[in-house]
């Protein structure tokens, strides 16, 4: 078991990038105006390209982040994450396993886990060393129509059970952020609610003053 202390910096905004909603000839750009609205972490999730199709981009989002002192983290792809140095990765139930992540990245990297609706999912992650949980879908998520559906309660539970930050995600917006953030989210990970907006800087500041 890795034992890890809380990590402060994994609060606040959480913006996830999509290959349709930030193409990678404006995805820079896109980045650059979240995280100047108070993005706190960076997700590249990718689901199509070859790691090695990533790389140059991935690079240019990680300086970004560095030049902003926010976090970068890979989605799934942990040969990618560990190439490029990112800040972590993120998995899912069909990813590498918790352990082979830890082992292929090492204990100072960040290791998030989806836990979708279930408590004790989380609890055994916490213990596995996870250094954040992720719980969701809260709301309708245009990203994953198909996603399990997770109850805003989950979130109070959570938070009395565990040390580990809480990320939620799955259609949240600047309406609903606060709610989830009430409830004892550190984290809200948004995808549509930011990249469809005209402005996503203004949105950007007004999902991250809620924390």
């Amino acid at each position: 078991m890795v034992k890890h202390t809380r990590n402060e910096s994994l609060k606040g905004l959480y913006a996830i990038t999509d290959e349709l909603l930030t193409p990678y000839d404006l995805i820079l750009d896109k980045v650059k105006e979240v995280l100047s609205g108070g993005a706190r972490i960076i997700q590249l999730r990718d689901k199509t390209h070859k790691d090695e199709e990533l790389i140059s981009i991935s690079l240019k989002l990680k300086d970004i982040c560095k030049e902003f002192n926010c976090l970068f983290i890979v989605n799934d792809r942990v040969n990618l994450a560990k190439r490029i140095g990112a800040h972590g990765v993120h998995i899912g139930k069909d990813d590498i396993s918790l352990k082979e992540a830890r082992k292929e990245l090492g204990n100072k990297a960040i290791i998030g886990v989806s836990c979708y609706n279930r408590l004790e999912l989380a609890m055994k992650y916490e213990k596995m060393g996870a250094d954040y949980v992720a719980f969701g879908s809260f709301f309708p998520s245009p990203t994953k129509p198909d996603a399990v559906k997770a109850e805003m309660d989950l979130l109070k539970k959570a938070k009395r059970k565990l040390n580990v930050p809480i990320c939620a995600i799955g259609g949240i917006n600047r309406e609903n952020a606060g709610l989830l953030v009430k409830k004892g989210a550190d984290m809200v990970a948004v995808i549509s609610g930011l990249w469809r907006c005209k402005d996503i800087q203004k949105r950007a500041k007004e999902i991250s003053s809620i924390f």
